[in-house]
């Protein structure tokens, strides 16, 4: 069975930080890209990161660039988000997926976890 568990999310003040942790099983992690997609309170979804899986090469939204920093332990076949200078637009559910192929939007991911809301206070 696949699975991908999300963790980590809670409530924040603006300009604080969390850290996400994501735990895969169930199919081959080390063949998979693991991005971070994160779900706005009106439904809208954003491919935040993604840690590629051949060379690890890492790609950040715009949006989140300079503050959070993806990577992954394939050896573990987990993931992390670490989200610094959060401010209250970065208020979501924050999904971990994982796609065997390029995958820049989120319907192009193969597999999805449950998420973890973080919410950013004013």
């Amino acid at each position: 069975e696949v699975q991908l568990q999300a963790s980590g999310g809670g409530l924040v003040q603006t300009g604080g930080s969390l850290r996400l942790s994501c735990a895969a099983s169930g199919f081959r992690f080390v063949d998979y890209d693991l991005g971070w997609i994160r779900q706005y309170p009106d439904k809208r979804l954003e491919v935040v990161s993604c840690v590629r899986k051949q060379n690890g090469g890492i790609s950040y939204s715009d949006s989140v660039k300079g503050r959070f920093t993806a990577s992954r332990d394939n050896a573990k076949s987990t993931g992390s988000l670490e989200m610094n200078s959060l401010k209250p637009e970065d208020t979501a559910v924050y999904y971990c997926a994982a796609a065997n192929r390029i995958a820049p939007r989120p319907s192009e991911y193969d597999y999805w976890g449950q998420g973890t809301q973080v919410t950013v206070s004013s």
